[in-house]
C-alpha cells in the first residue's frame, strides 16, 4: 500500500502540531481536525487509514466520535481503526475507550516513537487481514444463525448486520472458525493485535464483553473457560 493516511483529532494546538510533526517525520500522510464533528465530516470526505482521537474533545467527546463511527453511517468508515490518545490513564478511561469501539490508547505523554509503532501495527494488521481474506478461498463462517464474511468484514446475526470494530471482528472470526476450541486470552491477543506491541489480558476481557453485548442472546456462545481463555459454542456443540 502507500503511504498510511491518519487522521489526527486534537484540539491543543501544541499537542496537534507535536503529533502531526513526528508522523510526518515518520513518512505518514497527516489530517487533522479540532472537534468531533470536523472529524466525521474529514471521514466523509477524505480517505482514512487510522484514527487518532483524543478523548476530551469540546462539543463531541472522543467517546461520542467513536461510537458514531461505529454505527457504520452509509458503512463507509465502522471498520477504520481508532487509536485513543488522551491523558487520562485511569482503567476506567481505558475500558469506556475499548468499549465503544477503540482498537487501542495511547496515554500522554507519550513516547513518539511508540506511537508511530501502534499505528503502523493496527493498520498492518487490518490490511493483512484484507489480504487474507481476499486470498482465501473460503472467506464465509457460518454458525447457526451467525455469518461472517472475512471478505466483505461483515457480520450478520439471523440476517441483520451487526457492527463490530476491527479488533472485535477479528476476536470473532477466530473462535467461530474452531467452534469448541479454546483460546487462551494470550492467543487471542496474538492474533487479534499481532506481536507488535504490549497489551493485558484485561483489554481482551473488555472486547469479549462489548462483543456479547452486540451478539444479544446468542452472545451466550461466547463462552469463558475459567483460569484459561474464551472458546465458542454453536447450538451443535450444546447437542453433543
Amino acid at each position: 500500500m502507500g503511504k498510511i493516511n491518519i487522521l489526527v483529532v486534537e484540539d491543543e494546538a501544541e499537542i496537534q502540531q507535536l503529533v502531526s510533526y513526528n508522523l510526518i517525520k515518520a513518512g505518514l500522510n497527516v489530517t487533522c481536525a479540532d472537534s468531533g464533528e470536523e472529524a466525521l465530516e474529514r471521514l466523509r470526505t477524505e480517505t482514512i487509514d487510522c484514527v487518532l482521537l483524543d478523548l476530551m474533545l469540546p462539543g463531541m467527546s472522543g467517546i461520542e466520535v467513536c461510537s458514531a463511527m461505529r454505527k457504520g453511517e452509509g458503512n463507509a468508515y465502522k471498520a477504520i481503526p481508532v487509536i485513543m490518545l488522551t491523558a487520562k490513564g485511569e482503567e476506567e478511561d481505558i475500558v469506556a475507550g475499548l468499549e465503544c469501539g477503540a482498537d487501542d490508547y495511547i496515554t500522554k505523554p507519550f513516547s513518539p516513537k511508540v506511537l508511530v509503532a501502534r499505528i503502523k501495527a493496527v493498520v498492518k494488521r487490518v490490511v493483512a487481514d484484507r489480504n487474507k481474506s481476499e486470498g482465501s478461498r473460503t472467506t464465509v463462517i457460518v454458525v447457526d444463525a451467525l455469518e461472517i464474511d472475512k471478505g466483505r468484514h461483515e457480520v450478520h446475526l439471523q440476517g441483520a448486520e451487526v457492527f463490530l470494530t476491527t479488533t472485535e471482528f477479528s476476536i470473532l472470526s477466530l473462535l467461530a472458525e474452531k467452534t469448541g476450541w479454546v483460546f487462551t486470552r494470550q492467543q487471542i491477543i496474538d492474533h487479534a493485535r499481532g506481536y507488535d506491541f504490549l497489551i493485558t489480558p484485561r483489554a481482551i476481557d473488555v472486547q469479549i464483553f462489548g462483543l456479547r453485548r452486540k451478539l444479544g442472546e446468542y452472545g451466550k456462545m461466547i463462552e469463558t473457560v475459567r483460569g484459561i481463555g474464551y472458546r465458542f459454542r454453536s447450538a451443535l456443540n450444546e447437542k453433543a
